[in-house]
């Protein structure tokens, strides 16, 4: 029995040295170049929807469509950034990262200019639907890459930096898209996009490497003689959503979803609530409304990262060294309990009952707020799909993300309709509740989680290959 241990022990600890060094192919200076590669990706997303927002109200004019009508390009982008998102990672799985990304960017700058010359409403949601899908490899890509090049202690720290910036895009696109409808219109804007667009892409080109894990990919198993390297291979965009059928799994997205949805409640009518309510009509200065949100994103997503990292190497400390997935989400649980629902209760009882320059002040501290709670939801939640899923990092992100961006997009086209029907403050409260049914599903999963893995295996990853 000794001698069987004393043979294990080397070979195990010849696993993990080869492990290790699957990390070590990339400099720390290196990988900090990547991360601010897939940073820049990742604020396309939220630069393409955030830019819009705040335009709504001349866009209505400039097209003579209602508000209702031209917010449905808000929910066309999203639920396009959804499907974007699960064809991009099934084809990253089996090509790698850099193809989905030099074929995504082109079709954001096409689609730009496309929304900038748009003279109907039909022609605007037509393009913003390939707008957003060109962009949507920023986020679940971008997370992926994160995963190959980071390993596990590192990667909650990594991966809020990225959604840090990411986020530092829900900032400044509104204020960018405010003071550049102001100043000029709502078509320079999008015009700009697209000539940013073309500079990422030109960067992209000449300096990003595949990151995927070498002879991992799913094109280098492939057998050359049954399927030849030139014929493309049709894959199911909706693959990735079947992980979903694993309760931990489902349950993190949808309380992701309910963080966003708060987020987002808060934001898109903010033109028709604070802006009404305190008499704000300048573009620009509803777009600066959104930096306390904005930074409050980018503070908790920086926070929760680090945080979370921490909670992984304590706890699994605690157990003599065993790993449970779940213990990065034990950051999640004061913002989802506290900060995401009362910011949205509070700011609703302010809107409606608090007036003048005390009752601005209290909803800009709401949405600082929401803005650091909605991200201290987010970001463990999405390290923990790439922790758990981590050969299939891409894919579970787009499930993660596709999931939650399908329900939005069928929902955020209702918040404004139903601040006009119902008033803010039964909407705000409308989006507390439901993010409180978020924190209890992490609750949930948090302390089940062994349990729930069991129920369904969908292929969770382990310590040893992470």
């Amino acid at each position: 029995m000794a001698s069987s241990t004393s043979e294990e022990t080397p070979l195990l600890q010849d696993v993990q040295k080869l492990h290790e060094q699957v990390y070590q192919r990339f400099s720390p200076a290196r990988k900090n170049a990547i991360l601010v590669m897939v940073s820049l990706t990742g604020l396309m997303p939220p630069f393409v929807s955030g830019t819009f927002t705040p335009l709504i109200p001349q866009v209505s004019k400039d097209l003579n469509a209602s508000a209702a009508l031209v917010s449905l390009a808000v929910s066309i982008a999203i639920f396009a950034t959804s499907i974007g998102s699960m064809i991009g990672s099934c084809y990253s799985t089996l090509y790698g990262r850099r193809p989905i990304y030099l074929l995504g960017i082109p079709m954001l700058i096409i689609a730009s200019f496309g929304v900038a010359a748009s003279r109907t409403i039909h022609q605007l949601l037509f393009w913003r639907f390939f707008q957003a899908m060109g962009s949507s490899p920023g986020l679940t890509i971008g997370s992926a890459v994160i995963g190959d090049i980071y390993k596990l202690e590192e990667r909650g720290a990594a991966m809020g930096i990225f959604f840090g910036a990411l986020l530092l895009g829900l900032t400044l696109a509104p204020v960018a898209g405010g003071v550049v409808a102001h100043y000029s219109s709502w078509r320079t804007m999008q015009q700009a996009v697209g000539v940013w667009g073309i500079g990422v892409f030109v960067y992209m080109y000449y300096a990003f490497p595949e990151t995927f894990h070498p002879g991992q990919r799913g094109v280098d198993k492939m057998d050359p003689g049954a399927h030849p390297k030139w014929r493309p291979v049709i894959l199911n965009p909706l693959k990735p959503l079947w992980m979903l059928r694993s309760p931990n799994l489902l349950f993190v997205s949808t309380a992701a979803f309910t963080g966003i949805l708060a987020d987002y409640v808060l934001q898109i009518p903010i033109a028709y609530t604070i802006g009404v309510k305190y008499g704000i009509t300048n573009e620009a200065l509803i777009g600066a409304c959104f930096i306390p949100a904005g930074v409050g994103n980018v503070l908790g997503a920086i926070y929760a990262g680090r945080l979370s990292d921490k909670m992984v190497i304590k706890w699994r400390a605690k157990r003599n060294g065993v790993w449970y997935a779940e213990d990065r989400l034990r950051v999640t649980i004061p913002g989802a309990l506290y900060y995401v629902p009362l910011s949205n209760l509070m700011s609703g009882i302010f809107v409606t009952y608090v007036d003048g320059p005390v009752g601005l002040t209290l909803n800009l501290f709401c949405l600082f707020l929401n803005g650091f709670g909605v991200d201290v939801v987010l970001g463990p939640s999405a390290a923990y799909f790439v922790d758990s899923m981590h050969s299939r990092s891409a894919e579970a992100m787009a499930a993660y993300s596709g999931f939650r961006q399908v329900l939005t997009a069928l929902t955020v086209s209702l918040i404004i309709p139903m601040v006009e029907k119902y008033g803010v403050l039964a909407t705000d409260t409308s989006s507390a509740l439901l993010a409180w049914i978020g924190w209890l599903l992490l609750w949930i999963t948090i302390q089940h989680g062994d349990r729930l893995r069991a129920v369904v295996d969908v292929g969770f990853s382990t310590a040893a290959d992470n």
